[in-house]
């Protein structure tokens, strides 16, 4: 399912594969609610915002792959379509995947990673270690 995410951001370029702070804001706020709710409702959320902007804005969403939607009467309800983490996860691999692509040099890519870890929060260092070591080890057990 994510992949087909990865896939549809991945052909609409860069600009496509990220979200808007608006986007943002209506993820999260689905996230916490934790039930799919009708363009009134989350607009009322949003008193600054018009109807029609978060309506076409979940709309936007729903096109992407992020969002449910299934009628509730004669409206739609939102909900998300994958958890925090894994909407997270699948975006940062898909600019991981770009950055890599991009550079004829990878290790320039990867040493900025391990300097950007290191500077935000050392023990990190370790779990990128040992997440290094577990695929590696699972590697090996495929290659068996």
């Amino acid at each position: 399912m994510l992949r087909r995410l990865h896939q549809k951001t991945a052909n609409q370029g860069a600009r496509g594969a990220g979200l808007g702070p608006l986007e943002t804001r209506l993820l999260e706020l689905l996230w916490a609610e934790k039930c799919a709710l009708t363009v009134r409702r989350i607009q009322l959320a949003f008193p600054d915002r018009a109807y029609t902007t978060i309506m076409t804005t979940l709309d936007r969403l729903y096109r992407k792959g992020l969002l449910l939607r299934h009628r509730h009467g004669r409206a739609f309800a939102y909900e998300p379509q994958y958890g925090r983490d894994e909407l997270l996860s699948e975006l940062v691999s898909g600019h991981l995947v770009d950055l890599l692509g991009a550079s004829a040099r990878s290790a320039v890519v990867l040493s900025t990673l391990v300097r950007t870890v290191r500077q935000t929060d050392v023990a990190l260092l370790d779990e990128l270690d040992a997440l290094v070591q577990a695929e590696r080890a699972r590697l090996k057990e495929a290659d068996k």
